[in-house]
């Protein structure tokens, strides 16, 4: 275009020669053509029209004569459209148009177009509005193609209404009947009817007439010499006869016949099948229109759908009979076991959870009557040391056994807390494998297969013993005439697939414990890792060993195996992501260094919701010389602590509490105060369990008057160690 403007003879332009433009036209022409999107200026008292190549694809056939022109000439055609929006801009007011429909004449022929454009005022050097400035696109493709697939859906929506609705019955007539009276009310007919072609083929009938209140019924017989040469050429041939409002344009014949049926518009869609013509009839009789081609598709397509429905219903009856009786019994069959299915899932759920609450229930009331019996006894002031002594035994030891079967619990359903650490696998069997020649007894024979290289892996030492143990006592318990008790352990190992899920690459530590005992029915096999399933006697077993083994595998990342003969034995196989030392790997029999018993009067912030806790905490705390304070939640303990901590020595919080918890808590005041020892006490806490790599020292509830005294002396000591110089 910029080629174009210098060779352009503006002699007979309104804007004169462009030596003579004025400066603001100069630079506006510039960006212009400088421009790749569509864009033109309109400039002075006339509206002198420039462009750039993008928008002379615009103008079409105006294009070049456009150049140098008056916009009005130009666009007279949308004039009346954008002249306001004209006058806007050059009274100063920039305007914005987003899809705006405009009937331009720019091949020949009047077409509908849309477009998004912006008019910008053009102002002169003393600030005069002299022209505007316009950058448009044309959406007419988008808002067509947007237009084209509402119709489609909406087609595709009636058509898919119409074959649920036609498909409900076998009966043609009522078939015909459902689709006459569908395409009337999808198209805002008010006549629709089908016919049925005469055997002569000159004529046909038309019946099943749909009618609108106070349209004219048109079912009858009429031959296609009554309505001329069209019908029996078009109609004859199987090509829609397709007569429009314009009667004028009819023979005298033709016209007489429309005109007595009051038709103003009809179309006539066939379909000949067997030597026979049948054609579905929409007419207008009160809106006179002409069909467009997406009408004419919709009936095409109705005709033949309700035609081929009714290919199938005649033809092979006897066989759609057959088919549908054979389709609702697979369905009815489908069905029940589905049905079955879910009634079987439900009644496993419940028995699993009528398993787990009666386990816990009957091994919880145990350790009660043991607790309650000693406390009763405990009560009586004649009581001699020696017996007080045996029942104070008694109880601890109850408590203790109830802690474990509560972490039992907890591993089983994958939320204790974890505090993995970084061991030496082979290491550790060796270890446990002495402790098994214990636990096995005489008549069994333990015997370890250990890799020379050592294997790492990284997950809670008293956990991961556990599980060995859980494994090695249901090991022993199947040998009961003697055996031997094989630990294997293999390095680098993939995960196999396990009990329908995936399996991986690895590496994995897989550690193996395998029996000669009598082994596992295989109906039975998959019922192990359910919590209190046991095949042993009335009180040689909890059933919570294995699901321990369960849960602990399956929290820490990896899997459990279990492989069966009867009669020959049985091998679990732990399946734990294998690790690279990055850090201390666990030594095997450390032991903590002694400290000093009792408190000193340091200041402890005990953090506790529950009223009955917190009072027995504080009141352990001050017996054991401590100087105490208790906050009833995380935010009120904030307020206490300040921003100095207050002269606190540690902070000793629950976990769980209403607002602001105990992990959050310890995140603020590490962030705070990073010198504060805090130390965290639960007995239940997923979300500790998913983030116990924060640093937090972590007291299990239930937790003994030693097991604070010791963990408080351990984080207070290590705070004096790191804030002694050198």
């Amino acid at each position: 275009m910029g080629a174009a403007m210098r060779a352009h003879d503006w002699s007979g332009s309104p804007l004169g020669a462009p030596e003579a433009w004025p400066a603001c036209l100069r630079s506006t022409v510039s960006l212009l053509l400088g421009s790749r999107f569509p864009m033109f200026v309109a400039f002075g008292p006339e509206l002198g029209f420039l462009y750039n190549d993008a928008y002379a694809e615009i103008l079409g056939d105006k294009h070049p004569a456009a150049l140098g022109g008056r916009f009005h000439d130009i666009w007279a055609e949308i004039w009346p459209d954008i002249s306001p929006l004209i006058d806007r801009a050059l009274a100063g007011e920039p305007t914005w148009s987003d899809d705006l429909p405009l009937t331009m004449n720019r091949r020949g022929y009047d077409e509908q177009t849309w477009f998004t454009f912006s008019y910008s005022p053009v102002r002169d050097e003393q600030d005069r509005v002299a022209g505007m400035f316009c950058a448009c696109t044309e959406t007419t493709g988008r808002i067509q193609a947007e237009t084209a697939l509402r119709a489609n859906e909406a087609r595709l929506q009636f058509l898919d209404r119409l074959g649920r609705e036609t498909a409900k019955s076998t009966d043609a007539d009522e078939i015909l009947a459902t689709t006459t009276r569908m395409v009337a009310e999808h198209l805002s007919l008010s006549n629709c009817a089908y016919a049925d072609m005469d055997p002569d083929e000159d004529g046909f009938t038309i019946r099943g007439d749909w009618a609108a209140e106070g349209s004219p019924s048109i079912v009858g017989h009429y031959s296609l010499a009554t309505f001329g040469e069209r019908a029996v050429r078009d109609l004859g041939a199987g090509r829609p006869l397709v007569i429009n409002d314009n009667l004028a344009e009819l023979a005298p014949a033709e016209a007489a016949t429309f005109q007595a049926i009051g038709i103003a518009a009809t179309i006539c869609m066939p379909l000949v099948k067997d030597g026979r013509l049948t054609a579905l009839m929409a007419i207008h009789d009160r809106v006179p229109r002409v069909w467009s081609d997406d009408a004419l598709a919709l009936i095409t397509e109705v005709t033949e759908r309700s035609w081929a429905h009714i290919e199938r219903v005649r033809a092979v009856t006897k066989l759609e009979a057959l088919n549908a009786t054979l389709e609702q019994r697979v369905e009815e069959r489908t069905s029940k076991l589905i049905e079955t299915e879910a009634v079987l899932r439900q009644s496993q759920k419940l028995e699993a959870v009528g398993q787990l609450t009666g386990g816990v229930a009957h091994d919880f009331n145990n350790l009660l009557t043991i607790i309650r019996s000693s406390v009763d006894f405990l009560r009586r002031p004649e009581l001699p040391e020696a017996r007080k002594s045996r029942y104070l035994n008694a109880v601890s030891e109850t408590v203790d056994r109830a802690a474990k079967l509560t972490s039992q619990l907890l591993a089983f359903a994958r939320r204790q807390t974890l505090r993995p650490e970084t061991l030496d696998v082979g290491a550790r069997l060796h270890a446990v494998a002495e402790l098994l020649d214990t636990i096995t007894g005489a008549r069994i024979e333990v015997l370890t297969q250990l890799p020379a290289k050592p294997c790492y892996i990284k997950a809670d030492l008293s956990q991961f013993e556990t599980a060995l143990v859980n494994m090695a006592v249901n090991a022993r318990d199947a040998m009961e005439a003697g055996g031997t008790l094989t630990l294997r352990l293999e390095c680098g190992a993939p995960l196999p697939p396990i009990r329908g899920h995936a399996g991986a690459p690895g590496p994995f530590a897989a550690v193996s414990l395998g029996d000669t005992g009598c082994g596992i029915p295989p109906d039975l096999i998959h019922r192990v890792f359910e919590p209190f399933f046991t095949t042993k006697e009335v009180g040689k077993g909890t059933g919570l060993g294995l699901s321990q083994v369960f849960g602990f595998a399956k929290q820490s990342g990896g899997d459990v195996k279990v492989e069966s003969v009867l009669g020959r034995g049985t091998t679990f196989t732990l399946y734990l992501p294998e690790v690279q030392p990055q850090g201390p790997v666990a030594a095997l029999g450390g032991e903590v260094a002694e400290t000093d018993p009792g408190g000193a009067g340091q200041r402890v912030l005990v953090v506790e919701d529950n009223v009955e806790v917190g009072r027995f905490a504080t009141q352990i705390l001050e017996d054991l010389g401590y100087e105490t304070v208790w906050a009833t939640n995380a935010e009120e303990a904030l307020d206490r602590i300040g921003w100095d901590g207050a002269g606190f020595d540690v902070v000793f919080s629950d976990v769980v509490m209403p607002g602001m918890g105990g992990i959050e808590l310890a995140k603020v005041l590490k962030r705070r105060l990073p010198d504060l020892p805090v130390v965290l006490a639960s007995g239940y806490s997923h979300v500790l369990a998913q983030e116990s790599a924060n640093g937090f020292e972590l007291l299990h509830k239930p937790y003994s008057a030693d097991q604070v005294s010791r963990i408080l002396r351990k984080v207070i000591g290590r705070n004096r160690r790191r804030a002694v110089p050198g």
